[in-house]
């Protein structure tokens, strides 16, 4: 049977069967008629009405309003099972078309083959204010129906995250110093949540943690907020900027987090159920944390490097380290340097010692896919996250309604006009020899970002380094280290004082078992990657260990499904999370 990834695809017209495209459009009359029918049968739990409303191949792409889980159901066989399965205890009441102006209904016909209209609505569910997104497309017949559909858990009923002051405007006489001191200690408290990990995935859950009114305590081994960034190396883009930023952030939220310090363990406490969490501080102090709920912010692959294991490693006489260890080009200079790899990491290394004067090779080992952050990347994006485009929030659910299968389709319809837009690059990287996909199925970069979190590189110059040979290149697999070279496997050799190794990193229950009973570790869902639906695995929903989260994911994402987290973790302290959804 095909996978779900090989069944779902773009609506178009000639997949819809429709041979007469409809004309004259009245988008906003459309979507009034059948949101009428879809309101009322949602609402009166009639679910052959709602299903008859859909594609038999749509689309249901839910985010904790109605499965407490993240699920993409295909099929209306399916949506069928889920609505029975859910409609009675969610009870879906005050369905309307949002009033929003930069959410009304909008007509997209991105070629001659595809249209569809776009509408935004929010409801409300028995514990829940929620949204969602649905997308008509036209049949045979004439009737408008939803290819796909969207719903989002926004916030809790008589449970609104705190706006305004947090403090009282009252003068404290100067004691505000020490008031913070106190309370960042814990001295006389447990936090109902502790946190791992103060970057920005950490930070951004306990900000929706604590303006939901749940005490939460960050536990950072680095000496600063934003080390994590500070600490990378040199060349990074964003480093500087963002680790500063973060601090700033951390520090004017009054974010209760404890920096030179360490997770050493996360036990079961026995007499209640909570977790029992060891810190050791870098003074040589310990504390036992009793709390409820554990957030893993850990980074992906919780920074455990991947490197490989090649004969003569031992006897190379030169200096050899993954690019987790690497700081600043200057380190080496005089040198001759090989880079091992040939995505980010790679390219901004090389990128970093090929400014510096260094003499430097970048070694590829399997193809890469390119994509131009200037002219290739606004194609696959379109409107999104750009300046004059529609606001961040609005931006994160029209990018969050598409099911991540669906939006390997769109950028498939895309693709060709990024490869000519990329022409340049791509013919010039191609001349010297450098090998180049276009992403799984010739999808772009996106997938394999959700797939592996690699094998990609967005264009900001080193790739024209190496169309003009400042940046050296060299395909293939080696074979073992001498004293001072590489051997590859079809005979070939390159000298080498320093190979610097950007292979990736580890799982990240690597880290997970550093501080987590390895039987409770192994009762985890896998961390990144998709499941069959298309969801990512075991991330910004329960872990698979009750009350354990992992938090990970860009800014962007982080962004976003934090407020998932701190959802789950506040319905369940104020007793409104039922069950999961997880047929």
């Amino acid at each position: 049977m095909a996978s779900l990834e090989q069944q779902i695809y773009l609506p178009t017209l000639s997949k819809l069967g429709v041979t007469n495209p409809p004309k004259n459009i009245d988008a906003s009359k459309i979507v009034t008629e059948w949101s009428d029918r879809f309101f009322k049968a949602l609402s009166s739990d009639n679910v052959d009405e709602t299903v008859s409303l859909i594609l038999e191949d749509g689309l249901w792409r839910d985010m904790l309003a109605i499965t407490w889980n993240f699920r993409t159901i295909f099929k209306s066989e399916n949506i069928r099972k889920l609505l029975n399965a859910r409609l009675a205890q969610t009870k879906i009441t005050n369905l309307k078309l949002s009033e929003d102006k930069d959410k009304q209904p909008a007509l997209v016909n991105p070629n001659p083959e595809l249209i569809w209209i776009q509408a935004f609505f929010d409801f409300e569910t028995s514990v829940g204010l929620c949204s969602g997104v649905f997308r008509l497309v036209p049949t045979p017949n004439g009737e408008w129906k939803a290819h796909t559909v969207y719903t989002n858990l926004e916030g809790l009923k008589g449970f609104p995250p705190k706006a305004g002051p947090y403090r009282s405007h009252e003068s404290n006489h100067g004691f505000w110093e020490s008031q913070r001191a106190k309370e960042t200690a814990y001295e006389d408290r447990e936090p109902t949540v502790l946190i791992v990990g103060g970057g920005q995935s950490g930070l951004e859950v306990a900000v929706r943690l604590k303006y939901l009114g749940v005490s939460c305590l960050i536990v950072e081994k680095n000496a600063r907020i934003g080390d994590n960034w500070r600490n990378r190396y040199n060349a990074l883009c964003l480093h500087d900027s963002l680790a500063d930023w973060l601090e700033f952030y951390a520090h004017s939220l009054e974010l209760d987090y404890w920096t030179s310090s360490e997770v050493t363990s996360v036990q079961r406490d026995g007499k209640n159920g909570e977790w029992a969490v060891s810190v050791a501080k870098s003074d040589g102090s310990k504390r036992i944390f009793h709390t409820k709920y554990v957030v893993l912010a850990l980074g992906l692959g919780g920074n455990t490097p991947k490197m490989p294991v090649i004969p003569g490693m031992d006897k190379f006489k030169g200096k050899i380290r993954h690019s987790i260890h690497h700081k600043r080009a200057l380190d080496d200079e005089g040198k001759k340097v090989v880079v091992v790899g040939a995505c980010t990491s790679a390219h901004d290394i090389s990128q970093d010692y090929q400014h510096y004067g260094v003499d430097v090779t970048m070694v590829q080992r399997s193809s890469t896919c390119i994509v131009s952050v200037k002219k290739g990347m606004p194609l696959l994006f379109g409107d999104l996250y750009k300046e004059g485009g529609p606001p961040v929030d609005i931006c994160d659910r029209i990018n969050a309604s598409f099911p991540i299968y669906l939006q390997k389709c769109v950028h498939q319809m895309v693709i060709p006009a990024v490869m000519e837009a990329d022409k340049e690059v791509v013919e010039g990287l191609k001349k010297v020899g450098f090998k180049i996909n276009y992403g799984p199925d010739d999808s772009g970069w996106t997938l394999m970002a959700w797939k592996n979190a690699g094998g990609y590189y967005l264009e900001v110059g080193a790739s024209q380094l190496i169309i003009d040979g400042k940046i050296k290149l060299k395909n293939g697999s080696i074979k073992e280290f001498t004293e001072d070279s590489l051997v590859f496997e079809d005979g070939s050799t390159l000298k080498a004082d320093v190979v610097v190794f950007a292979t990736g990193y580890g799982n990240a229950h690597d880290a997970t078992r550093k501080i987590f009973p390895s039987e409770l570790v192994d009762k985890m869902k896998p961390i990144w990657g998709l499941t069959d639906e298309g969801e990512i695995q075991g991330i910004w929903t329960e872990s698979g260990v009750s009350n354990v989260y992992f938090m990970l994911g860009n800014l962007a994402l982080c962004r976003f499904h934090s407020t998932h987290i701190a959802l789950q973790i506040k319905a369940k302290e104020e007793g409104l999370f039922t069950t999961v959804y997880d047929e």
